[in-house]
């Protein structure tokens, strides 16, 4: 696939106020997400609550592609038919998680560095058959006593754009993700300091092997105060500080920006995409969402399980997706 093609999928990743749902969750994610359902994680349960989102009907309509695991990539629906086929079928663009998680980094006592490079070009051409049109890959960055070190930042960034580079070589559009968590007592300033240091590295490193911004989506996290921080910032300066990095730190030529929610509440992460779109209308990229949790936990408490609750769960995960389109927009709920 070359640049035009693959800004082609960019683009419409972000196009007409669209987000991604992030249905990517890792068996232990899905598992402690069931649980709070009273639901047991097996294979069927997993398959049958991923298949409710995506036969959400309308769902094209603000979701733009699902990012899956690769379970779920490869799963049937009840009828027969791939999963990632009924995707297509309702007009979004399926994408699938190619990184296998963060593991601790040699050298540092409490910090990670995401792995999955091996075989990495043989496991997007098989995605690639498999319906695939683009690929996220998450690096995990803590704020913390000591943390986050320069060597963290570096050997994370140069991660992503490995992967980055190998995507685009197989022809799938690159979702870099470079989070820095919530968790901790920081304050919003500490995020904004860390959160704009590891922009600067990643794209430093994007630029040094060769990663072309036109056929790529940053998924960052948004400039916000830690979760046991004693003053929590207003929506207003999360929305103000967050696009001031993102203007220091990406270039013009990225499409889009689809924020993750990491640990926001559903009505949270919808309330500071709607302040920045309403408050700094002309930036230079879409910004958008990539919510996990945050477009799901509605549907998932309607579910609860049950065949009969379908028809709410869906709506619910509708409700959410709309709301997040009017966002995007700068609209309100």
């Amino acid at each position: 696939m070359d640049l035009d093609q693959l800004n082609g999928v960019a683009e419409a990743m972000v196009a007409d106020h669209k987000g991604l749902l992030a249905a990517d969750e890792s068996h232990g994610t899905i598992a402690k997400r069931l649980a709070s359902i009273q639901v047991d994680a097996t294979e069927k349960n997993r398959r049958d609550y991923r298949e409710l989102l995506f036969r959400s009907d309308g769902l094209g309509q603000f979701i733009s592609g699902i990012i899956l695991y690769d379970e779920t990539i490869r799963q049937k629906a009840q009828d027969n038919s791939l999963l990632a086929d009924l995707i297509k079928a309702g007009g979004i663009i399926p994408g699938i998680k190619v990184d296998i998680g963060a593991k601790p980094l040699a050298g540092s006592d409490h910090e990670t560095v995401t792995e999955g490079l091996d075989g990495l070009p043989e496991r997007i051409d098989e995605y690639r058959g498999l319906g695939a049109q683009f690929a996220k890959w998450r690096a995990v960055i803590r704020i913390g006593k000591n943390m986050p070190s320069q060597y963290c930042i570096n050997v994370n960034a140069q991660g992503l754009a490995r992967y980055a580079r190998i995507c685009q070589e197989g022809g799938l559009v690159p979702i870099v993700e470079p989070e820095v968590l919530m968790e901790g007592d920081h304050s919003i300033e500490q995020c904004q300091e860390v959160t704009e240091l590891v922009l600067q590295v990643t794209f430093r490193e994007l630029y040094n092997q060769g990663v072309k911004c036109e056929g790529m989506i940053l998924k960052p996290n948004m400039i916000i105060s830690g979760q046991r921080c004693s003053f929590q910032a207003d929506m207003s300066e999360v929305a103000e500080k967050t696009v001031l990095v993102l203007r220091r730190t990406v270039p013009a030529s990225v499409p889009g920006i689809m924020f993750l929610s990491g640990g926001q509440s559903e009505n949270l992460a919808t309330s500071h995409l709607k302040l920045m779109n309403l408050n700094f209308p002309n930036e230079p990229w879409k910004l958008s969402f990539s919510y996990g949790r945050a477009l799901q936990e509605s549907a998932l408490k309607a579910w609860k399980g049950e065949s009969s609750n379908i028809n709410a769960a869906q709506k619910a995960l509708l409700k959410r997706a709309q709301h997040n389109s009017l966002a995007c927009q700068g609209e309100p709920e």
